[in-house]
């Protein structure tokens, strides 16, 4: 048991799938994992525990932001053992190309959160994906015919900005839609040497104004997270 997660050890996989909604966690564990159980209510922040193809995954929750999600991804990391963590979260285009439904495979985050300034005083990090769940990505969506975009996201510390034309200064620099949690993430699989990976389904767009309802980016990801499950597989 932790401070914010009560599963008792073993109880957690080494690979972990990880949305920002804890009701999609539940639905995950519910359409994909046999034999899941729930291993976490603590704050509403559900986890589930099963099988998928014979092997052990987790599903958790992490909340909305940075300072939310780095709390589960410490704990899960440090006090569970977890080695491999896929973020499947949803995200807001920034290019007209990348379009409402779309996947996303996060190479690299920009962020404007001030969390790294203080790991490295003047200088940038730049946080990346682990290449090898990456690739497994990658592969698995080719040879099912899954179209998907990679490149470079933005993790922003707010969801609210006072200049709606903001995004247009990103996307003038190649970034393909805006999130909140993925360079916290990269930042703290690399401080301890464990594998993650960012993929999102867009669910509104910055472009265009347009934007899925709020039970469709609860319950219709399908396709990023059959992406995520195959990217867990030996």
């Amino acid at each position: 048991m932790s401070t914010h997660i009560e599963a008792k050890k073993g109880e957690i996989a080494e690979t972990v799938l990880m949305p920002g909604d804890p009701l999609r966690a539940k639905w995950i564990a519910e359409t994909f994992l046999e034999n899941s159980f729930c291993y976490n209510r603590v704050r509403g922040m559900l986890g589930f525990t099963g099988t998928f193809n014979g092997k052990r995954v987790s599903v958790q929750g992490s909340g909305m932001g940075m300072p939310s999600a780095m709390i589960y991804f410490h704990e899960l990391i440090k006090e569970y053992g977890v080695k491999n963590i896929i973020r499947v979260g949803s995200a807001g285009s920034y290019q007209e190309d990348v379009k409402l439904n779309d996947v996303v495979l996060a190479m690299a985050a920009s962020t404007t959160s001030g969390m790294n300034n203080s790991r490295f005083i003047n200088s940038d990090y730049s946080p990346t994906a682990n290449f090898e769940l990456f690739l497994k990505a990658v592969n698995y969506a080719q040879q099912h015919n899954i179209p998907i975009k990679a490149g470079n996201v933005l993790s922003s510390d707010e969801f609210y900005v006072d200049d709606p034309n903001e995004y247009k200064l990103w996307a003038e620099y190649g970034i393909l839609c805006v999130e909140m949690e993925t360079a916290g993430l990269y930042t703290i699989a690399a401080k301890y040497k464990v594998k993650a990976l960012t993929i999102l389904t867009i669910s509104d767009s910055l472009v265009t104004g347009e934007r899925l309802s709020a039970e469709d980016r609860q319950t219709s990801f399908k396709d990023m997270v059959e992406i995520a499950l195959a990217a867990t597989m030996d």
